[in-house]
């Protein structure tokens, strides 16, 4: 099957393996965090308060672990990057066993699991096309992409679910910290024969600017980035923030419901990515990209008017399905368009536009849920989320003149990875 070919490389497999038991932990985290939060007495003001940490420890080490990437081994990152969050998270489990936990505990130690994230993004986007050959990047990615969603939001949920019905949510917090010590033995375990660009490096602040540089000639990069990071600010606070206070609150259910609902939007997004991963890229990848991920900022509407969870758990399904199938096009483009020495600050660039507005996000979202209601702030950012992304394909000059890029690239023999700058990138630009 052309999908698991990459897992053929053995240092990619043992890559997929490591994310995929740590994405299982962060399934569990995803369920028992917030309910953590609840069994303080939280409130959504509270949820977001952690939340803003979290997101602002990423953003705060977004360009550091770009530049790392391009500097440094991957591999030592992504250990480091795993020791990080094994500790912050190991640590809130800890404190919740002893029943010490309080919420300023929760906002400290969320703020240090982000910036373990934002040190392994760039690195994970980077280290990637080293692992496997070119022609088989699409399936590297599709195949990460099914992963993360069985991982994240179908098979993770479902275990926090019932590891905080068994254990708690405290006992459930440290199994997903045992989940990073099986990551790093993978790490560990490979090989590790990643390039590291050795030689004079330039000043980070002119490292930082030959990036920008290339991002601002990219259109369709560019573009796609202001638009993710306007989604973010209206769809990832209210999701995180609104979705467990409505089944908590208006429909009187649990934490194994809201991992329910996280499951459906986990199968979701598995069909979607396993689907590009068979039929291989869209003739017009920035068209469907844009269709598939605007239809699915849509979902957030209709999670202010369900009034039962299996209407939730459709909806997520369907959240998850555009979600799922615009991921590995955009991670095959950013790969195959971004010269191989910039991929990290690139990589980071894209995650920092991405989600520098995530902390504001979640700052707005209580109190706005406080004034208007959850429902009014579901919808709103429903319309924003993706009604915005699709003006944005047709309003932008020049955006879907970009689609077939890839498809040229091939035609013309072109290698788009090692090449100068000015040829073409990658980004984390993911609404879901």
């Amino acid at each position: 099957m052309r999908l698991i070919g990459p897992l053929r490389e053995r240092d990619f497999a043992l890559l997929w393996a490591g994310t995929l038991v740590s994405l299982l932990g962060d399934g569990i985290y995803l369920v028992a965090l917030p309910f953590a939060v609840l069994d303080l007495d939280g409130s959504a003001t509270d949820l977001s308060l952690v939340g803003f940490a979290w997101s602002l420890g990423i953003v705060g080490f977004l360009l550091l672990g770009g530049l790392a990437a391009d500097r440094y081994d991957k591999r030592r990152q992504l250990l480091v990057a795993d020791a990080v969050r094994l500790a912050a998270v190991g640590a809130i489990g800890g404190l919740s066993v002893g029943g010490v936990l309080e919420i300023w505990h929760l906002v400290v130690l969320g703020f240090v699991f982000g910036a373990g994230e934002g040190l392994s993004g760039p690195a994970m986007g980077a280290i990637v096309p080293e692992l496997v050959p070119e022609d088989r990047l699409i399936e590297a990615n599709a195949l990460q992409g099914s992963l993360r969603p069985i991982a994240l939001r179908l098979a993770g949920p479902a275990l926090g679910g019932a590891t905080v019905a068994l254990l708690d949510t405290g006992g459930a917090l440290l199994v997903d910290a045992g989940t990073f010590a099986v990551s790093i033995a993978c790490l560990l375990a490979m090989r590790a024969r990643v390039p590291v660009h050795e030689g004079e490096h330039e000043p980070l602040r002119a490292q930082i600017r030959e990036a920008a540089r290339f991002v601002r000639t990219q259109t369709w990069l560019w573009a796609t980035l202001i638009g993710a990071g306007i989604s973010i600010l209206f769809f990832l606070g209210p999701v995180e923030v609104l979705l467990p206070i409505r089944i908590d609150g208006d429909l009187g259910d649990s934490a194994g419901a809201f991992g329910i609902v996280l499951a459906a939007g986990g199968i979701g997004a598995t069909l979607g990515t396993a689907a590009i991963g068979h039929f291989g890229m869209p003739r017009k990848e920035i068209s469907a990209l844009y269709w598939f991920w605007g239809l699915a900022g849509f979902a957030l509407c209709g999670y202010a008017f369900a009034t039962a969870v299996w209407q939730l758990v459709v909806l997520s399904f369907l959240f998850g399905l555009g979600s799922g199938a615009g991921n590995p096009i955009w991670s095959t483009l950013m790969q195959v368009r971004v010269p191989a020495t910039m991929r990290g600050r690139v990589g980071s660039l894209d995650w920092l536009v991405s989600f520098a507005l995530t902390p504001i996000s979640f700052g707005l979202t209580g109190p706005l849920a406080a004034a208007f209601g959850p429902a009014a702030v579901l919808v709103v950012a429903g319309l924003v989320a993706g009604g915005g992304t699709l003006t944005l394909l047709y309003v932008v000059p020049g955006l879907r003149d970009e689609n077939g890029g890839i498809a040229r690239a091939t035609a013309a023999g072109l290698d788009a990875g090692p090449q100068p700058p000015m040829s073409e990138p990658m980004s984390s630009a993911n609404v879901g």
